[in-house]
């Protein structure tokens, strides 16, 4: 219920299994935040013991939980979500995005909306590389766009109390500082760290940019949000595990999903911008998708 990635992810295996008339179980692993390897691999093993025939994993730091299962239960398929494939372990799909897509036309939104004073605060320590790629994106975007309105944009950024994704009290006392200082807009990227985040946005009249799934029905300081498609990842992955073609597209393949799969972008149908409009970003979105746009992740 971290209103982000996780749940996002969750969604999508319920969306699949209510479709097709299978049943579905989420194992949270032992310790909550402070979880170990070995209590995420216990809760994979009791997923396996309780029949799951597919087991889908959220976030980087499944891999080495992951790879031990994978490995041990052959015959169940696992589903690593933001993760990398194992050698030759052929019952393990790994599905990533190209988050510094959608990072890019988020940023490139919050400064053609007039926005010059941006904060980034990004979970997972600085360690986590699909927060990385949002940070990149959102930087480049709001370069792109302050070069074309030949503006000047003020960029503060951090990792420190996001490392575990929670929320905290001393990042809702940071972001606070931040916009007290005269930020405008945070782009929240790190699960649940964005209740930290927009706690601080309301007391302060700020605006805040979401992560991974629209979250502009949390929090009316949400403007808009970079999406990726979580949800349709794991849907897609389950379909294939049951129709034949894992061996073809996910069996330990890294399957990367972007702009030209419709796997990354920004709900236009929710935003609350007002000064860039729709078809200025369809127009972008295409560029990105046909490469005359083109940002790399480092």
């Amino acid at each position: 219920k971290d209103k982000s990635f996780n749940q996002g992810t969750y969604d999508g295996v319920k969306l699949y299994a209510n479709a097709n008339s299978k049943s579905y179980k989420y194992y949270k692993p032992a310790n909550g935040d402070k979880a170990t390897d070995d209590d995420r691999y216990d809760a994979m093993k009791a997923a396996v013991d309780n029949g799951a025939e597919v087991v889908v994993a959220a976030g980087f730091l499944q891999g080495a939980a992951l790879e031990k299962a994978a490995k041990e239960f052959t015959d169940t398929k696992f589903v690593f979500i933001d993760g990398s494939p194992v050698d030759g372990v052929t019952n393990l799909a790994a599905i990533s995005f190209r988050e510094e897509q959608c990072g890019y036309l988020a940023g490139y939104a919050a400064v053609m909306e007039g926005y010059t004073k941006l904060g980034f605060c990004g979970g997972g320590g600085g360690t986590n590389d699909a927060c990385c790629r949002y940070g990149y994106g959102y930087v480049q975007g709001a370069e792109a766009a302050a070069a074309e309105k030949n503006v000047k944009v003020e960029m503060n950024y951090t990792w420190k109390y996001g490392e575990s994704f929670q929320p905290s009290a001393e990042l809702q006392t940071l972001a606070s500082g931040w916009y007290k200082n005269g930020t405008e807009v945070i782009f929240s990227c790190g699960g649940s760290i964005f209740d930290s985040i927009t706690a601080a946005a309301s007391a302060n009249d700020a605006a805040v940019i979401g992560v991974d799934v629209d979250q502009s029905y949390t929090s009316d300081t949400v403007i808009t949000s970079a999406l990726k498609g979580i949800g349709e990842a794991a849907y897609l992955a389950l379909t294939a595990a049951y129709d034949g073609t894992w061996a073809e597209n996910y069996g330990n393949q890294c399957v990367t999903m972007g702009a030209a799969q419709g796997a990354v972008g920004l709900p236009v149908d929710t935003w609350s911008l007002e000064n860039w409009c729709v078809e200025e970003y369809e127009d972008m979105f295409q560029k990105i998708v046909s490469g005359e746009i083109d940002r790399k992740s480092v």
